[in-house]
């Protein structure tokens, strides 16, 4: 058997944890079994439609590399790549309509006239009853002349399924083993609304069927409405996909996933400096193991390994700090090169073009203190900036100089003497003629370097002080350096 999967996000908005790591579940069994990854995008739900979701979803996947098989051309959502298109459900309710009509037809369905107003006062009656929310089949059995005059009225109806009021609908589920779920408390839910649209459960369906679907991997809150799909594979006579039902994400808490625990979209992660490799290494362990040690992985890996045995029936728990130390792993090998292409359009956003050959040779001074790429911003940007800094003067005299700006004017000239005409001017020569100055000076060597580093980056932490200085270069340190003392002897002169 070829393996068919499918990831059907509906075009409401942007992919977040849950849904891609749905996708990316499917897309790492289709390609360990040498399969097929469909993108379809169900879209019957037109008042929640987003406009440019579609291709935000599209631009989500990509990023990671989950490239799909089928689906809508990544160059032209118009345009479909494949046999079994559309692969949008707004382009196919002809399907959708002659399913339904083979359920009316074959009674396994009927015209429903209510109202949405007596729709909702039964909704009411119930929750004071505290009952569960049912359809009461009120139009289950109407006689034919009641349907006619109904109809006469100029009432469009929805088309319910009749399920089955007795007895158990059961299925397995390769994930949880077999499931069991007694008819009676299910409803005759709607398969097609009064506007000529299907709603999920028949939709979907229906698109499985004629796509040729041979597995579905989709999130554990659908399998409440799992026997509703197969009590309708079997009412149009179908053999249903093998399911697969993927546990929960939750936050460290054991609560909802949420924004509040680092829950985002894909491509916020992507803005924050997330990267692909990295969120899709995080996401492939939520709720599947490699063993239990092993926690970073590459694609090939995953590719070879993933099987869906290994997936866990536990909810799985988002970590973001786990994310971000993971995303430290993936920066830290990076060559010099990457990571500079990598970090230059968060600090071109920031302050302007950036010489990339300068860049080359300043990140190897963060690459194992960022986490993020857009820390990098905060951690280099100071290379990039005028050498006049602009920062807080209580910053450069700290604790130890917050009452003695002359001495710490003085401290800084004896650095300018000693580095101003050094014949080399790399780190270890420039640590070489300024650790001495200060016992010479009587100044803890902590304090020399930290008034130093502030003079020369504006910023109380920053990469190592003589790397810097020397990426710096010899004219932009000492300017820096005599413009802080220039700012130490004012404030002493007031």
């Amino acid at each position: 058997m070829t393996v068919r999967v499918r990831f059907p996000p509906s075009p409401t908005g942007e992919l977040h944890v849950g849904n891609i790591r749905t996708a990316l579940f499917n897309w790492l069994f289709a390609r360990h079994h040498g399969g097929t990854f469909i993108l379809r995008i169900e879209d019957t739900d037109q008042t929640r439609n987003v406009p440019g979701a579609i291709e935000s979803i599209m631009e989500s996947l990509l990023w990671l590399g989950l490239d799909w098989d089928e689906g809508p051309d990544p160059d032209d959502p118009s345009r479909d790549v494949g046999e079994y298109g559309p692969y949008v459900q707004s382009r196919r309710l002809d399907h959708y309509r002659r399913a339904t009509i083979d359920l009316l037809q074959a009674d396994r369905a009927y015209l429903c006239f209510c109202s949405p107003e007596r729709l909702e006062e039964l909704r009411k009656d119930q929750q004071r009853r505290k009952q569960p929310p049912k359809y009461d089949r009120r139009c289950r059995d109407l006689a034919d002349g009641q349907r006619k005059e109904l109809d006469a009225r100029g009432i469009t109806p929805v088309v319910r399924f009749k399920t089955p009021m007795a007895g158990e609908t059961s299925f397995h589920d390769l994930i949880r083993g077999d499931v069991v779920f007694e008819n009676e408390t299910l409803d005759d839910f709607v398969v097609l609304k009064s506007d000529g649209y299907p709603v999920y459960h028949l939709a979907h369906l229906v698109d499985d069927h004629l796509m040729k679907v041979t597995h579905v991997l989709r999130g554990d809150e659908l399998l409440s409405s799992t026997p509703r799909h197969i009590l309708l594979h079997e009412a149009l006579g179908w053999e249903p996909p093998a399911l697969a039902h993927l546990p929960m994400i939750l936050g460290p808490d054991k609560a909802k996933l949420s924004k509040r625990h680092g829950d985002t979209s894909v491509l916020e992660f992507r803005e924050r400096g997330f990267m692909p490799e990295a969120l899709l290494n995080f996401l492939g362990l939520l709720g599947w193991s490699l063993d239990d040690r092993t926690e970073i992985i590459d694609r090939d890996t995953f590719i070879k390994h993933f099987t869906i045995d290994r997936i866990v029936k536990n909810p799985a728990m988002f970590n973001f700090e786990k994310l971000s130390w993971m995303n430290g792993i993936y920066i830290r090998g990076l060559s010099y090169e990457d990571l500079a292409d990598h970090v230059r359009p968060f600090l071109e956003r920031e302050i302007g073009p950036v010489d990339r050959d300068y860049l080359v040779r300043i990140v190897p001074l963060i690459q194992e203190r960022i986490k993020l790429m857009s820390e990098a911003v905060e951690m280099a940007g100071f290379f990039f900036l005028d050498d006049d800094l602009d920062y807080p003067l209580a910053d450069l005299l700290g604790r130890r100089f917050a009452d003695a700006p002359a001495e710490a004017a003085g401290a800084l000239e004896a650095v300018l003497s000693a580095v101003r005409d050094l014949a080399r001017w790399d780190a270890a020569t420039l640590e070489e003629a300024v650790r001495p100055l200060a016992d010479g000076l009587g100044l803890k060597s902590g304090d020399l370097f930290g008034l130093i580093r502030v003079a020369i980056t504006g910023r109380t932490a920053a990469p190592p002080l003589f790397q810097t200085m020397a990426v710096l270069g010899r004219e932009r340190t000492v300017g820096r350096i005599e413009h802080a003392v220039a700012r130490l002897q004012s404030t002493s002169a007031k």
